[in-house]
């Protein structure tokens, strides 16, 4: 004999009675917040009443206009610096998976060297390059010149910074494009390719789009390391930089403290704003990949709560019966089919 509480739980059309659970206490949780937010607090109360650090003097300087100046300089190697590499390595991947042997060893070459030696002896070198090449000219190898120009004139301080950046970073970032470009299924490309498209087209508008979801989030973390990487222009040398302004003032002023502060203060808020960046980059190359993704945003967490109930109303709600279940021969119920 069934007891009551089973009989009322298979009962059709009925509601199951709702489990009151009882959340799970977490002590230590709270025990490690507790000392996280004390060893917080001592370290920021250490940080503004320490009278080394001269918070009045990075006040003064922080919007100083030789800092504001570097900013925009570190801003400006960045971005032309990332945008040359970025060119520059998406022709070497393609090189890299070209079945011409020439271009693919000469796309390894160029990797192997840029990544095996340091940025800043490539930044010397570049600093040095109105020694070792004094003029630069165009024509035929042993041959009749065309043009030439004087090296000194032509890579000034800036434009060797830049190239020697640019040049860099494109050796990492083609890797990471070519490994963006082998995670796009191969079929992708042969049935662009049977539609009749051509080699550029199927690499502008079929793979390139499908590969940014592998490409943007490292590509992200080589911008900001680049943002940071301008601090070694010196070598070049460039002398406007974020990194070189605030170390001249804070040696005129023998404070050099202050200043850093001041300088690591625009490399974090700049970072800041890449990161917020880069966000929104993931987000949209990464729509339709990860489910999670859908509710993000404001409205997200209503949305989710809304489906959540929506689809406990559909459970716990009893289908009508159709004709066909009336009488017997409905898929619910195959046995009766005579």
């Amino acid at each position: 004999m069934s007891s009551p509480t089973g009989s009322d739980a298979t009962t059709p059309g009925r509601e199951p009675e709702r489990i009151h659970a009882v959340p799970v206490r977490y002590p230590g949780r709270w025990v490690a917040a507790a000392v996280v937010a004390v060893i917080a607090a001592m370290a920021v109360h250490g940080l503004i009443t320490n009278p080394r650090f001269a918070w009045p003097t990075v006040g003064k300087y922080l919007f100083a206009t030789p800092v504001l100046q570097g900013v925009l300089w570190t801003l400006a190697l960045t971005v032309g610096s990332m945008v040359i590499a970025v060119v520059l390595a998406v022709l070497l991947a393609v090189m890299r998976g070209s079945d011409n042997p020439v271009t693919r060893a000469v796309s390894w070459f160029y990797i192997w060297v840029f990544r095996g030696t340091p940025i800043y002896t490539q930044l010397v070198f570049w600093g040095l390059i109105s020694v070792l090449y004094p003029k630069i000219s165009l024509g035929v190898p042993f041959g009749p010149e065309w043009l030439s120009f004087t090296t000194k004139d032509l890579v000034t301080a800036f434009r060797g910074a830049l190239l020697g950046l640019a040049l860099n970073e494109a050796a990492y970032l083609a890797e990471i494009v070519r490994a963006g470009l082998q995670s796009v299924d191969r079929g992708q490309h042969e049935a662009a390719r049977a539609l009749g498209m051509k080699e550029g087209t199927i690499l502008r508008r079929v793979v390139l789009p499908q590969a940014m979801r592998v490409i943007v989030p490292p590509t992200g973390n080589e911008t900001i390391s680049m943002l940071k990487t301008t601090s070694l222009v010196l070598a070049v040398p460039f002398t406007l930089d974020l990194n070189y302004a605030t170390s001249a003032v804070g040696n005129r002023i023998f404070q050099p403290v202050p200043l850093l502060i001041v300088a690591a203060f625009w490399y974090l808020l700049v970072t800041s704003v890449l990161m917020v960046g880069q966000y929104y980059l993931e987000r949209y190359y990464g729509r339709g990949f990860d489910v999670h993704k859908v509710n993000a945003g404001p409205q997200g967490p209503r949305r989710g709560r809304a489906a959540r109930q929506a689809a406990i109303n559909a459970a716990h709600t009893t289908p009508e019966p159709t004709p066909l279940d009336e009488m017997g021969g409905g898929l619910h119920n195959p046995g009766g089919v005579q």
